[in-house]
């Protein structure tokens, strides 16, 4: 049983008339007679008694009518919410980032975003790089904004900017009148970091035990605002991803470029490689692409 089947049933059964229904599907007659012969088959009955002078609907014809009719509603109803999802009237996304990128790139994004497309509802998953990772490999979003994965599998990445690592100093160190501040210097204060296993203190880690380097922990914490409020009470020094200078200066907390040595790190687009992005992702995607800039500090700085 087919749409077209069905709808050539309901114009016979609507105006009882092979005539009027040819001339309102604008079929030919033997095209007509022939869909409904095939429905009929398929159903294994005759739906219409059809003689030179009358056409009129069986007792399986009369019982068919409502229910064509709720099909046939219902078709329609599914090929209008498809094409406003293609066309980006409606639609739900879901995206999963990493806190850092949520609070600080993410907004700016997401506005431009809901200005083009308002009809089409976002779900931001905000959790540790890691999870990301894997709400992406089990397909529970379809995109994820993530630091490069140190292998991405069956997963593939696309980078937005080359994020370096700056320090965060309390306003009323000396510390913050420095144009620049290397690790040594750095870790010879109180050092507040994340708490693992956060992709963070990972790479911090890594780089540091690289060049022969500890990380000292005086204090840990889950969250990055959590770090910009201790180190702007004077607890201690931090080290965080560029993405966050806005975050850390509203926070209270002074920004300096670090290096000796220089920490940095692509932070990009996580999709699954063998799954077609919707619309509403690729559209997301290229919003992210158009707007998101590497954060830095402002000049002089």
């Amino acid at each position: 049983m087919t749409v077209k089947q069905l709808r050539a049933f309901l114009a016979v059964a609507r105006t009882l008339s092979f005539t009027q229904a040819c001339e309102h599907l604008h079929l030919s007659q033997p095209a007509l007679s022939l869909a409904i012969k095939g429905l009929e088959e398929s159903l294994g009955g005759r739906l219409l008694i059809r003689s030179t002078r009358s056409v009129r609907l069986t007792p399986e014809g009369e019982s068919l009518v409502p229910l064509a009719k709720r099909l046939i509603a219902e078709w329609d109803n599914t090929e209008e919410l498809l094409r406003q999802r293609f066309t980006l009237q409606l639609g739900r996304l879901a995206v999963a980032t990493m806190p850092s990128f949520a609070s600080n790139l993410l907004p700016p994004a997401l506005r431009v975003f809901r200005q083009r497309h308002p009809r089409v509802n976002v779900t931001v998953h905000d959790v540790i790089n890691e999870q990301v990772i894997e709400m992406v490999r089990a397909r529970q979003v379809e995109l994820g904004l993530v630091f490069e994965p140190e292998a991405t599998g069956s997963l593939s990445f696309t980078p937005l900017f080359r994020d370096r690592f700056v320090a965060v100093v309390p306003a009323e160190s000396r510390l913050a009148e420095r144009s620049r501040l290397g690790w040594p210097t750095l870790m010879t204060r109180d050092f507040i970091t994340l708490q693992r296993p956060s992709m963070v203190r990972r790479l911090l880690e890594q780089q540091l035990e690289s060049r022969g380097l500890t990380l000292p922990a005086a204090f840990e914490c889950h969250q990055l605002a959590t770090v910009g409020r201790m180190v702007a009470s004077g607890l201690g020094v931090s080290a965080v991803p560029s993405l966050c200078i806005a975050q850390m200066q509203e926070l209270g907390a002074v920004c300096v470029p670090l290096d000796d040595p220089i920490i940095e790190r692509d932070v990009g687009v996580l999709t699954w490689n063998n799954h077609e992005l919707s619309v509403a992702a690729l559209a997301l995607q290229e919003v992210l692409a158009e707007t998101i800039r590497t954060p830095g500090l402002a000049p002089g700085r």
